[in-house]
């Protein structure tokens, strides 16, 4: 099943409904889903490579603590933060600045990733530090979404309430 932009994101607590949950594609939902958002955020950064390797290691620690308890969703946004923390880092690395499409994203689309029918900009010379950065992500990432519980807890979590 998609992942459901129509929720009240602002009102849904999905500790409490897991149900209305969906794992969607990618990072799907990584800013929108509470308390989760709430709770890590504040620890994601990719700036230098140093910083990336604390953020990454603090968001895998709560990734390893929402599978012990049990907590699929938290997990999954975990994993999902690990996600975009390699590619953040990897879209600064190719595109000073972060902007990788001209002109906005469409009103109907915000929210939304893709290019949503916008031209990519060129790429800059590579930022070496940003690179390690994606690296760091890259590999705590794998970690999370390879990990035996997660696998598990996601195969449960798409039984109980759909994929």
């Amino acid at each position: 099943m998609p992942f459901d932009y129509t929720l009240d994101f602002h009102q849904t607590d999905f500790r409490r409904h897991p149900e209305l949950y969906r794992v969607g594609k990618g990072e799907q939902g990584v800013l929108l889903v509470e308390p989760y958002k709430g709770e890590i955020l504040p620890h994601w950064r990719f700036r230098t490579p140093e910083i990336a390797r604390e953020s990454s290691e603090q968001i895998y620690a709560l990734f390893l603590d929402y599978l012990k308890a049990q907590d699929f969703v938290g997990a999954d946004m975990a994993r999902k933060f690990l996600q975009m923390g390699y590619t953040r880092a990897r879209r600064y690395a190719n595109h000073r600045g972060g902007k990788k499409y001209a002109g906005p994203v469409p009103a109907d689309k915000k929210g939304q990733s893709g290019a949503h029918g916008r031209a990519e900009l060129p790429r800059s010379p590579e930022d070496a530090d940003k690179a390690v950065a994606a690296s760091i992500f890259k590999e705590k990432w794998d970690q999370a979404r390879q990990h035996h519980d997660y696998i598990h807890q996601r195969l449960d979590f798409e039984q109980r309430y759909g994929k």
